[in-house]
């Protein structure tokens, strides 16, 4: 298996979205793999989110021991802007 790079991005698919007062849930599945990833804090006024939207994802793997938690998933719009991320 090749390294991944930070610059690496891969398409997934909105599945899932829970709307609260400040923040968008959304669980996005990876187009490729099937694998996904739930996403709890994107701010619901500056990215609408909607079941079905095409969104990018970035891996890279952290540096410091935290747990068994080995990468940082980012989330990114159509425009490369990183609009949330979690520990995996």
């Amino acid at each position: 298996m090749s390294e991944i790079s930070e610059s690496d991005r891969f398409e997934c698919v909105v599945i899932n979205v829970i709307q609260n007062l400040n923040w968008t849930g959304a669980t996005v599945e990876d187009v490729q793999s099937g694998g996904r990833v739930y996403f709890g804090k994107i701010k619901t006024d500056e990215n609408e989110i909607n079941i079905g939207d095409t969104l990018y994802l970035g891996a890279k793997p952290i540096t410091y021991d935290l747990e068994e938690r080995e990468m940082e998933i980012s989330l990114y719009n159509a425009d490369n802007e990183k609009i949330d991320w979690t520990l995996i």
